[in-house]
């Protein structure tokens, strides 16, 4: 059921939440706040012990306590307006009733408003005493805040001092009123009442002040650390987005484009052209085992490593990869390794030559529709010392299309499980080999996406370069 359009409060909709789950409680670790006597041994006993306790297996925490109340709209707008609780949910049951929780602007628990029916049990619990405290480090100057919003206290803050004496609390001397400008040694307590009457404790002690205060540090903390984290990511994102080609080199008699993107902010897959002089082209592909970050410094090692070398390539292209594979290894630790495929075309002959080192086939579309395969010739890149490769030559002809892709394309998978895989690729290819080379990327690249609609998991990179008559 929806709201009207003008109420600006958030929404959750979830199908099947039943009403057992109104009010449920995972507790942690149970403290008993007594009426009388205020419990302040349980409490800060109950602090010191949690320093030592190692985690449990699993998560726990406090979720939710009911509040009966007679008007949910009426309360609500109690605890947001006049508490500044956060409202957490509001949504409509499939039974047809509401369900309103509100939280405290710190914490995670909630208090569920729940309004029954006036003919049930649970009516009669409105206005009574909820077993429910509420801790602030400054409980006078909540007490002031809170008042001046008219809400109801049933007295002053009061203070009781207690004594610490190794692991035991020893409470003494007589409660008295505390005034906002006394230092708190010890707890203070107040109680206050919603709209309907109900009843709460607030409190506040040393210990619980000096452990909210850390807590709030720590957030802080966490909350820097990742805001420069993410800033440090989104610089190397931008300096790895520098290391692709940024310019094509002219090549008169083919068409070529290439595109990464990438799964995560930074990653392993890695394209490039490089001008190797004399009517040559390079084109370049691999993949970096690994993902993000480590992926990300290693994928930059090869491109240095690649383009400091390719003034040998056009002589002796074995000499230079062999060059690339161990300037790689000895610069990368033991267990790093790259995919590569190397692809020299010669502008004016019109003619390839290649080494595949561990990498997925390239593709050899020909123009009468046949298929011819760029196999593996080498092993992977940076894996051994004694590491030597094979060159294989083709010849193009006009209308003949190169592709070459790193696993990210054929591995999509779908909601069934099913891989995108060589046989989808081509028909794709064949369907929409006549597009200039950048629209046909976009294309198949949509064609994955959709697919694979679900977060991409892996860094989808392509080249394709179509042969072409000399303009």
């Amino acid at each position: 059921m929806s709201r009207s359009t003008h109420d600006s409060r958030p929404q959750i909709v979830r199908r099947g939440f039943q009403q057992s789950h109104w009010g449920t409680a995972r507790v942690g670790r149970s403290l008993k706040f007594e009426p009388t006597g205020f419990g302040a041994r349980a409490i800060i006993r109950s602090l010191n012990d949690a320093a030592g306790l190692q985690h449990s297996l699993g998560y726990l925490r406090l979720h939710a306590v009911q509040v009966f109340v007679r008007d949910q709209e009426r309360s609500l707008r109690f605890y947001v307006d006049q508490l500044g609780f956060k409202l957490a949910y509001d949504v409509r049951l499939e039974s047809g009733r509401r369900w309103v929780t509100v939280a405290p602007p710190d914490g995670g628990a909630v208090l569920s408003l729940i309004a029954p029916s006036p003919r049930s049990g649970d009516y009669k619990k409105i206005g009574r005493a909820i077993p429910v405290v509420f801790v602030t480090e400054d409980l006078p100057a909540k007490f002031h805040e809170w008042r001046s919003r008219k809400v109801r206290f049933s007295s002053m803050p009061r203070l009781r001092r207690v004594r610490y004496e190794g692991g035991r609390v020893e409470a003494s001397g007589v409660e008295k009123p505390l005034e906002e400008t006394n230092p708190i040694w010890g707890g203070a307590f107040t109680r206050f009442q919603d709209v309907d009457g109900n009843t709460f404790l607030l409190v506040s002690f040393d210990v619980m002040s000096r452990a909210i205060e850390a807590q709030r540090r720590a957030a802080a903390e966490k909350l820097e650390a990742e805001r420069r984290a993410a800033h440090e990511l989104e610089i190397a994102r931008q300096v790895q987005a520098r290391l692709f080609p940024q310019r094509l080199p002219h090549a008169a008699t083919l068409e070529y484009a290439g595109l990464c993107i990438q799964a995560r902010k930074v990653g392993g897959d890695y394209y490039d052209f490089l001008s190797l002089g004399r009517d040559r082209l390079g084109l370049v592909i691999g993949d970096i085992a690994g993902k993000g970050m480590p992926a990300a410094l290693l994928m930059a090692n090869l491109q240095a490593n690649l383009r400091s070398q390719c003034a040998t390539a056009l002589e002796a292209p074995e000499r230079f990869l062999s060059s690339v594979n161990q300037l790689f290894r000895d610069s990368t630790p033991d267990n790093a390794y790259a995919t590569l495929l190397y692809v020299e075309y010669d502008d004016h002959t019109q003619r390839l030559r290649y080494a595949n080192c561990g990498h997925l086939h390239g593709l050899l579309l020909r123009g009468d529709g046949s298929l011819d395969r760029l196999h593996t010739t080498a092993t992977v890149i940076g894996f051994f010392d004694d590491w030597e490769c094979a060159i294989d030559e083709h010849a193009l002809g006009a209308g003949d299309l190169l592709v070459l892709y790193t696993d990210g394309v054929t591995e999509s998978f779908n909601a069934s499980g099913d891989e995108f895989g060589e046989e989808r690729l081509l028909d794709g290819l064949r369907r929409r080999r006549d597009l200039p080379a950048g629209s046909l990327l976009d294309s198949i690249v949509d064609e994955v996406r959709r697919f694979s609609p679900h977060e991409q998991y892996d860094d989808i990179t392509m080249i394709v370069a179509r042969c072409r008559t000399a303009s």
